[in-house]
Protein backbone atom coordinates (compact mmCIF):
# COMPACT_ATOMS: atom_id res chain seq x y z
CA UNK A 1 0.00 0.00 0.00
CA UNK A 2 1.32 3.53 -1.48
CA UNK A 3 1.29 6.43 0.73
CA UNK A 4 3.90 8.87 -0.71
CA UNK A 5 0.87 10.89 -1.61
CA UNK A 6 -0.41 11.54 2.08
CA UNK A 7 0.28 14.09 4.08
CA UNK A 8 -2.88 14.77 6.49
CA UNK A 9 -2.62 14.15 9.60
CA UNK A 10 -6.40 15.39 10.66
CA UNK A 11 -9.29 14.32 8.11
CA UNK A 12 -11.99 17.05 9.16
CA UNK A 13 -13.62 17.81 5.55
CA UNK A 14 -13.54 16.81 1.98
CA UNK A 15 -13.80 20.27 0.75
CA UNK A 16 -10.04 20.04 -0.37
CA UNK A 17 -9.59 16.72 -0.76
CA UNK A 18 -7.38 16.26 -4.40
CA UNK A 19 -7.66 12.96 -6.58
CA UNK A 20 -4.94 11.42 -5.67
CA UNK A 21 -5.78 11.37 -2.02
CA UNK A 22 -9.35 10.19 -2.48
CA UNK A 23 -7.19 7.41 -5.31
CA UNK A 24 -5.12 6.86 -1.92
CA UNK A 25 -8.08 5.97 0.25
CA UNK A 26 -9.63 3.57 -2.29
CA UNK A 27 -6.83 1.76 -3.22
CA UNK A 28 -6.00 1.25 0.43
CA UNK A 29 -9.39 0.25 1.36
CA UNK A 30 -9.44 -2.15 -1.54
CA UNK A 31 -6.57 -3.60 0.32
CA UNK A 32 -7.54 -3.43 3.86
CA UNK A 33 -10.86 -5.02 2.09
CA UNK A 34 -8.71 -8.27 1.16
CA UNK A 35 -7.85 -8.70 4.47
CA UNK A 36 -11.56 -9.19 5.71
CA UNK A 37 -11.73 -11.90 3.69
CA UNK A 38 -9.10 -13.79 5.19
CA UNK A 39 -9.48 -16.48 7.79
CA UNK A 40 -7.65 -14.07 10.56
CA UNK A 41 -8.62 -10.38 10.01
CA UNK A 42 -6.34 -8.71 11.96
CA UNK A 43 -2.86 -7.42 11.03
CA UNK A 44 -0.03 -5.72 13.56
CA UNK A 45 -0.17 -2.07 11.16
CA UNK A 46 -1.16 -0.18 14.15
CA UNK A 47 0.23 -1.93 17.05
CA UNK A 48 1.16 -0.30 19.99
CA UNK A 49 -0.98 2.70 19.12
CA UNK A 50 -4.09 4.05 20.31
CA UNK A 51 -7.26 5.02 19.29
CA UNK A 52 -9.75 7.49 21.14
CA UNK A 53 -13.67 7.26 19.92
CA UNK A 54 -14.90 10.59 21.54
CA UNK A 55 -18.63 10.41 20.75
CA UNK A 56 -20.63 13.14 22.18
CA UNK A 57 -23.60 11.85 19.99
CA UNK A 58 -25.04 8.42 19.62
CA UNK A 59 -23.84 6.56 16.76
CA UNK A 60 -24.16 2.72 16.08
CA UNK A 61 -22.86 2.30 12.56
CA UNK A 62 -20.04 4.64 12.71
CA UNK A 63 -18.83 4.30 16.52
CA UNK A 64 -18.86 0.08 16.24
CA UNK A 65 -17.02 0.46 12.53
CA UNK A 66 -14.04 2.64 13.82
CA UNK A 67 -13.69 0.63 17.01
CA UNK A 68 -13.50 -2.68 14.96
CA UNK A 69 -11.41 -0.99 12.18
CA UNK A 70 -9.21 0.00 14.76
CA UNK A 71 -8.87 -3.48 16.78
CA UNK A 72 -8.40 -5.09 12.76
CA UNK A 73 -5.58 -2.76 12.82
CA UNK A 74 -4.30 -4.45 16.19
CA UNK A 75 -4.44 -0.42 17.84
CA UNK A 76 -5.56 -0.07 21.69
CA UNK A 77 -9.38 1.75 21.63
CA UNK A 78 -10.61 3.95 24.22
CA UNK A 79 -14.18 4.48 24.30
CA UNK A 80 -16.12 7.53 25.53
CA UNK A 81 -19.63 8.00 26.64
CA UNK A 82 -20.73 11.74 27.01
CA UNK A 83 -23.58 10.37 29.40
CA UNK A 84 -21.31 9.16 31.81
CA UNK A 85 -18.12 11.42 31.46
CA UNK A 86 -17.14 14.41 33.85
CA UNK A 87 -18.68 16.28 31.09
CA UNK A 88 -21.99 16.81 33.45
CA UNK A 89 -19.46 17.41 36.32
CA UNK A 90 -18.64 20.87 34.31
CA UNK A 91 -15.53 19.90 32.04
CA UNK A 92 -14.65 21.72 28.82
CA UNK A 93 -14.90 19.38 25.89
CA UNK A 94 -11.24 20.18 25.29
CA UNK A 95 -10.31 19.45 28.47
CA UNK A 96 -11.74 16.17 27.79
CA UNK A 97 -9.70 15.54 24.96
CA UNK A 98 -6.53 16.49 26.67
CA UNK A 99 -7.62 13.52 29.36
CA UNK A 100 -7.54 11.35 26.54
CA UNK A 101 -4.03 12.75 25.04
CA UNK A 102 -2.18 12.45 28.42
CA UNK A 103 -3.29 8.58 28.31
CA UNK A 104 -1.52 8.12 25.28
CA UNK A 105 -3.93 8.63 22.98
CA UNK A 106 -2.44 8.50 19.15
CA UNK A 107 -5.67 9.35 16.85
CA UNK A 108 -8.99 10.58 18.09
CA UNK A 109 -12.34 9.97 16.21
CA UNK A 110 -14.80 12.66 17.03
CA UNK A 111 -18.35 13.05 16.56
CA UNK A 112 -20.68 15.88 18.14
CA UNK A 113 -23.90 17.47 17.40
CA UNK A 114 -22.12 20.80 17.12
CA UNK A 115 -20.34 21.58 14.03
CA UNK A 116 -16.85 22.77 14.40
CA UNK A 117 -15.78 21.09 17.33
CA UNK A 118 -13.43 17.97 15.57
CA UNK A 119 -11.67 21.01 14.00
CA UNK A 120 -11.63 22.78 17.36
CA UNK A 121 -9.72 19.73 19.34
CA UNK A 122 -7.47 19.41 16.26
CA UNK A 123 -6.69 23.01 16.13
CA UNK A 124 -5.40 22.27 19.91
CA UNK A 125 -3.34 19.30 19.39
CA UNK A 126 -1.59 21.28 16.59
CA UNK A 127 -1.15 24.02 19.19
CA UNK A 128 0.16 22.06 21.46
CA UNK A 129 2.58 20.40 19.44
CA UNK A 130 1.58 16.62 19.73
CA UNK A 131 1.16 14.52 16.78
CA UNK A 132 -2.33 13.43 17.48
CA UNK A 133 -4.60 12.97 14.30
CA UNK A 134 -7.92 13.98 14.63
CA UNK A 135 -10.95 12.30 12.16
CA UNK A 136 -14.16 13.72 11.73
CA UNK A 137 -17.09 11.24 12.48
CA UNK A 138 -19.82 13.67 12.17
CA UNK A 139 -20.02 17.39 13.15
CA UNK A 140 -23.54 18.79 13.17
CA UNK A 141 -24.65 20.29 9.57
CA UNK A 142 -21.10 20.40 8.65
CA UNK A 143 -19.86 17.46 7.44
CA UNK A 144 -19.48 13.72 7.97
CA UNK A 145 -15.97 12.37 5.56
CA UNK A 146 -15.33 8.72 6.54
CA UNK A 147 -19.34 7.78 5.37
CA UNK A 148 -18.88 10.30 2.04
CA UNK A 149 -15.83 8.13 1.71
CA UNK A 150 -17.40 4.57 2.12
CA UNK A 151 -20.13 5.78 0.11
CA UNK A 152 -17.65 6.57 -2.56
CA UNK A 153 -15.64 3.19 -2.12
CA UNK A 154 -19.14 1.38 -2.53
CA UNK A 155 -20.14 2.56 -5.64
CA UNK A 156 -16.49 2.42 -7.06
CA UNK A 157 -16.51 -1.39 -6.08
CA UNK A 158 -19.58 -1.74 -7.97
CA UNK A 159 -18.40 -0.30 -11.55
CA UNK A 160 -14.60 -2.40 -10.80
CA UNK A 161 -14.38 -4.57 -8.14
CA UNK A 162 -10.35 -5.36 -8.36
CA UNK A 163 -9.15 -1.39 -8.81
CA UNK A 164 -11.66 1.15 -7.36
CA UNK A 165 -10.59 4.68 -8.54
CA UNK A 166 -12.41 8.07 -8.82
CA UNK A 167 -12.58 8.43 -12.43
CA UNK A 168 -14.90 5.39 -12.94
CA UNK A 169 -17.92 7.82 -11.76
CA UNK A 170 -17.03 10.65 -14.24
CA UNK A 171 -20.30 11.06 -16.49
CA UNK A 172 -22.02 9.46 -13.67
CA UNK A 173 -25.44 10.24 -12.81
CA UNK A 174 -25.94 10.27 -8.69
CA UNK A 175 -29.34 11.60 -7.13
CA UNK A 176 -29.02 12.15 -4.11
CA UNK A 177 -32.79 12.21 -2.25
CA UNK A 178 -34.08 12.98 1.63
CA UNK A 179 -33.41 15.38 4.08
CA UNK A 180 -30.47 17.49 2.49
CA UNK A 181 -30.94 20.56 4.88
CA UNK A 182 -29.98 18.67 7.83
CA UNK A 183 -27.29 16.16 6.21
CA UNK A 184 -23.70 15.98 7.33
CA UNK A 185 -23.42 13.28 4.80
CA UNK A 186 -25.10 14.83 1.78
CA UNK A 187 -22.58 17.88 1.97
CA UNK A 188 -19.44 15.28 2.04
CA UNK A 189 -21.13 13.71 -0.66
CA UNK A 190 -21.18 16.81 -3.14
CA UNK A 191 -17.84 17.48 -2.54
CA UNK A 192 -16.31 13.84 -3.48
CA UNK A 193 -19.16 13.07 -6.20
CA UNK A 194 -18.57 16.34 -7.62
CA UNK A 195 -14.32 15.79 -7.88
CA UNK A 196 -15.52 12.41 -9.44
CA UNK A 197 -16.53 14.00 -12.20
CA UNK A 198 -19.89 12.67 -11.81
CA UNK A 199 -23.02 14.70 -12.32
CA UNK A 200 -24.61 14.78 -8.82
CA UNK A 201 -28.69 15.78 -8.57
CA UNK A 202 -29.88 16.89 -5.36
CA UNK A 203 -34.28 16.02 -4.73
CA UNK A 204 -36.43 17.27 -1.76
CA UNK A 205 -39.07 19.43 -0.99
CA UNK A 206 -38.14 23.03 -0.88
CA UNK A 207 -37.99 23.32 2.96
CA UNK A 208 -35.41 20.83 3.06
CA UNK A 209 -33.42 21.79 0.09
CA UNK A 210 -32.68 25.11 0.10
CA UNK A 211 -31.38 27.16 -2.75
CA UNK A 212 -27.85 27.94 -0.45
CA UNK A 213 -26.57 24.98 -1.56
CA UNK A 214 -26.38 26.22 -4.91
CA UNK A 215 -23.19 27.41 -3.39
CA UNK A 216 -21.85 24.00 -3.36
CA UNK A 217 -21.84 24.07 -7.08
CA UNK A 218 -19.72 27.11 -7.83
CA UNK A 219 -16.62 25.35 -7.88
CA UNK A 220 -17.87 22.58 -9.59
CA UNK A 221 -19.98 24.12 -12.68
CA UNK A 222 -22.36 21.46 -14.01
CA UNK A 223 -21.92 19.20 -11.99
CA UNK A 224 -24.31 19.94 -9.08
CA UNK A 225 -28.27 20.00 -9.84
CA UNK A 226 -31.15 21.16 -7.49
CA UNK A 227 -34.35 19.67 -7.80
CA UNK A 228 -37.92 19.77 -5.91
CA UNK A 229 -39.23 17.05 -7.68
CA UNK A 230 -38.21 13.34 -7.64
CA UNK A 231 -38.75 12.61 -11.31
CA UNK A 232 -36.05 15.06 -12.76
CA UNK A 233 -33.69 14.02 -10.71
CA UNK A 234 -34.13 9.81 -11.14
CA UNK A 235 -34.36 10.30 -14.88
CA UNK A 236 -31.21 7.86 -16.34
CA UNK A 237 -29.81 8.14 -12.67
CA UNK A 238 -26.78 5.59 -12.07
CA UNK A 239 -26.90 5.41 -8.44
CA UNK A 240 -29.39 6.80 -5.89
CA UNK A 241 -28.80 7.87 -2.56
CA UNK A 242 -31.73 8.15 -0.01
CA UNK A 243 -31.52 9.76 3.15
CA UNK A 244 -33.09 9.60 6.29
CA UNK A 245 -35.58 12.15 7.37
CA UNK A 246 -33.40 13.61 10.79
CA UNK A 247 -36.67 14.52 12.56
CA UNK A 248 -34.53 15.08 16.16
CA UNK A 249 -32.74 18.23 14.26
CA UNK A 250 -35.84 19.60 13.14
CA UNK A 251 -36.94 22.53 15.07
CA UNK A 252 -40.24 23.80 12.73
CA UNK A 253 -42.83 21.60 10.75
CA UNK A 254 -40.68 21.12 8.04
CA UNK A 255 -42.72 18.42 6.12
CA UNK A 256 -46.99 18.72 6.01
CA UNK A 257 -46.83 14.62 6.77
CA UNK A 258 -44.47 11.52 6.42
CA UNK A 259 -47.12 10.28 4.36
CA UNK A 260 -47.09 13.16 1.75
CA UNK A 261 -43.37 12.53 1.78
CA UNK A 262 -43.12 9.15 1.20
CA UNK A 263 -45.69 9.29 -1.53
CA UNK A 264 -43.71 12.60 -3.38
CA UNK A 265 -40.10 11.30 -2.26
CA UNK A 266 -40.15 7.65 -1.49
CA UNK A 267 -37.71 5.39 -3.19
CA UNK A 268 -39.98 2.24 -4.45
CA UNK A 269 -39.12 -0.29 -7.43
CA UNK A 270 -42.33 1.94 -9.47
CA UNK A 271 -39.90 5.24 -9.64
CA UNK A 272 -36.52 3.35 -9.72
CA UNK A 273 -38.04 2.80 -13.59
CA UNK A 274 -37.28 6.02 -14.27
CA UNK A 275 -33.44 5.10 -13.66
CA UNK A 276 -30.99 2.96 -15.42
CA UNK A 277 -31.61 -0.43 -15.66
CA UNK A 278 -28.89 -1.45 -14.03
CA UNK A 279 -29.17 1.26 -10.86
CA UNK A 280 -28.66 0.51 -7.25
CA UNK A 281 -29.53 2.32 -4.31
CA UNK A 282 -27.60 3.07 -1.07
CA UNK A 283 -28.55 5.07 2.35
CA UNK A 284 -26.30 5.85 5.12
CA UNK A 285 -28.29 4.97 8.05
CA UNK A 286 -30.12 4.60 9.98
CA UNK A 287 -33.40 3.73 7.85
CA UNK A 288 -37.00 4.87 8.34
CA UNK A 289 -38.32 1.52 6.35
CA UNK A 290 -41.05 2.46 4.18
CA UNK A 291 -40.92 6.24 4.10
CA UNK A 292 -37.06 7.13 2.40
CA UNK A 293 -37.08 3.81 0.82
CA UNK A 294 -39.79 0.59 0.69
CA UNK A 295 -38.75 -1.94 2.97
CA UNK A 296 -38.86 -4.63 0.07
CA UNK A 297 -36.22 -2.74 -2.07
CA UNK A 298 -34.15 -1.97 1.13
CA UNK A 299 -33.88 -6.03 1.51
CA UNK A 300 -33.24 -6.65 -2.34
CA UNK A 301 -29.30 -7.57 -2.67
CA UNK A 302 -30.05 -7.05 -6.87
CA UNK A 303 -30.46 -3.40 -5.94
CA UNK A 304 -29.41 -2.46 -2.90
CA UNK A 305 -25.93 -1.69 -1.44
CA UNK A 306 -27.25 -1.11 1.96
CA UNK A 307 -25.26 -4.29 3.53
CA UNK A 308 -22.17 -3.39 1.41
CA UNK A 309 -21.85 -0.03 2.85
CA UNK A 310 -21.53 -1.55 6.45
CA UNK A 311 -19.40 -3.93 5.27
CA UNK A 312 -17.46 -1.34 3.37
CA UNK A 313 -17.18 0.84 6.24
CA UNK A 314 -14.92 -1.45 8.28
CA UNK A 315 -12.12 -1.09 5.48
CA UNK A 316 -12.71 2.49 4.33
CA UNK A 317 -12.14 3.38 7.89
CA UNK A 318 -8.99 1.08 8.92
CA UNK A 319 -7.72 2.92 5.47
CA UNK A 320 -8.03 6.35 7.18
CA UNK A 321 -6.13 5.65 10.32
CA UNK A 322 -3.85 3.89 8.63
CA UNK A 323 -3.09 7.01 6.27
CA UNK A 324 -3.58 8.87 9.28
CA UNK A 325 -1.00 7.17 11.18
CA UNK A 326 1.80 7.47 8.25
CA UNK A 327 0.87 11.62 7.98
CA UNK A 328 1.57 12.41 11.19
CA UNK A 329 5.29 13.56 10.22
Amino acid sequence: MTTNTWTRRHVLSLEDFTSDEYNTVLQTAASFGEVLTRRTKKVPTLQGQVVANLFFESSTRTRSSFELAAKRLSADTLNFASATSSLSKGETILDTAKTYLAMGTDMMVIRHKEAGVPSAIASEMDRLGVKVGVLNAGDGQHEHPSQALLDLFTICTVLEPEQPRLELLAGKKIAIVGDILHSRVARSNIWSLTASGAEVHLAAPPTLLPQLFTEFGKNRPGKLFLHWNLENALIDADFVMTLRLQKERMTSHLLPSLREYQQLFGITREVLQLCKPDVKVLHPGPVNRGVEISSDLMDDPRLSLISQQVTNGVAVRMALLYLMSSGKA
